[in-house]
């Protein structure tokens, strides 16, 4: 590898790891998982070998590596069990006791409400965006995103009450 595709894998790597971190833990619940699927998404962006259309291009691909690495994770037999997500919540610092809350109850969403409201919501896709990172039409990305929103109404409001 020459020293600048070097040195612009290292400015991808610091840019988007944290974004595949993100995507890998909503997908598998577990800190373990999330971490192996970072590394194997940098090994695979350090090995790429098409060029990238700019910042975005290559912010979408590590995430679409990173859920394809989640689901092949998800099918293998030996898959460790999810974390609790109170437990999950230690592992991620809040500035206040209601980001908690809420993360505990996304987190508690299943993986295919959680991941396109992850996407919406902290990374500012567009429902477009999100269909085509996740290989479903926008009618799906919409549904999906209502009943999650549906399903953190009624955790928060039973929290409360």
């Amino acid at each position: 590898m020459e020293k600048t595709d070097r040195e612009e894998f290292e400015r991808y790597a610091r840019a988007y790891k944290d974004t595949a971190y993100r995507v890998a833990l909503n997908f598998t619940g577990s800190p373990e998982d999330a971490e192996d699927a970072v590394q194997e998404v940098l090994m695979r962006l350090y090995t790429a070998k098409g060029p990238f259309h700019g910042e975005e291009h290559v912010k979408r691909w590590m995430i679409r590596v990173t859920l394809n690495y989640c689901r092949n994770l998800a099918r293998a037999a030996k898959r460790r069990a999810p974390v609790p997500p109170e437990e999950l919540a230690l592992s991620v610092p809040f500035e206040a006791e209601e980001q908690l809350g809420l993360f505990t109850a996304v987190m508690s969403l299943p993986e295919r409400y959680r991941v396109p409201l992850y996407l919406f919501y902290y990374e500012d896709y567009s429902v477009r965006q999100i269909a085509g990172i996740l290989e479903l039409t926008e009618s799906n990305v919409t549904t999906r995103l209502s009943r999650a929103r549906a399903m953190l109404r009624a955790e928060l409001v039973e929290e409360r009450v």
